[in-house]
């Protein structure tokens, strides 16, 4: 009944993590849906829940919006407790185990979590709680099928922060010119790294279309 559940999610959205050396970077379009309607052209899908870690939504925009505030209090507790910023690596097992708990009555979201302390590190999960370390870039959403072409044919391990905000980008554009359910206003970029979390202005963003 669960499988069934989650083959029928529609995840109404485009999301990209990659990736680089040193660096994490996010993506994502605007496009809020219900059904057949256009909720919001300027919806959030990337969400800062620390200063080194940031995840990207698509599914229920409830769900996420309860992971989120679930996740931020977690994590400022691990701090509070350790002294520490929680690792990107335990912070995926975080949200590895909320969602596996929750297989019976799932939080219908798909996720990406990308952060960077000691190294960058990018991972991918389902409703049922399994998580992917992935090891160079993703898509999800309903316009992640368009938006993997482009990162497969474009992606060079050996490219730079500037290059790969440009496919990043290119991809999710990409996807809203074929999928209904991707689009909105503009595309959000942000760039995590040593210096932490980074949203790139709509100006750079533009630049890079261009």
């Amino acid at each position: 009944m669960i499988e069934k559940k989650i083959e029928n999610l529609k995840t109404g959205t485009t999301t990209v993590g990659i990736k680089g050396k040193d660096f994490i970077i996010l993506a994502a379009e605007r496009k809020a849906t219900m059904g057949y309607l256009v909720a919001s052209k300027n919806a959030k899908k990337i969400i800062q829940l620390d200063d080194h870690v940031g995840m990207t939504i698509a599914g229920s925009v409830g769900d996420a919006q309860a992971l989120e505030r679930y996740l931020k209090a977690e994590f400022k507790l691990y701090e509070l407790e350790e002294g520490r910023k929680i690792p990107v690596k335990s912070a995926a097992s975080l949200v590895s185990n909320i969602l596996y708990a929750r297989s019976y009555f799932p939080y219908y979201v798909q996720l990406l979590i990308g952060g960077h302390d000691t190294e960058s590190k990018l991972f991918s999960f389902d409703p049922s709680g399994s998580v992917i370390e992935e090891r160079d870039f993703f898509s999800t959403g309903s316009g992640s099928v368009m938006a993997l072409g482009v990162l497969e044919d474009s992606f060079k391990s050996s490219l730079g922060l500037d290059e790969l905000k440009r496919i990043a980008v290119r991809s999710v554009k990409a996807a809203t010119e074929r999928d209904i359910a991707s689009g909105g206003s503009g595309i959000d970029l942000v760039v995590i790294n040593s210096k932490g979390f980074k949203k790139v202005s709509d100006e750079e963003v533009k630049k890079l279309l261009a």
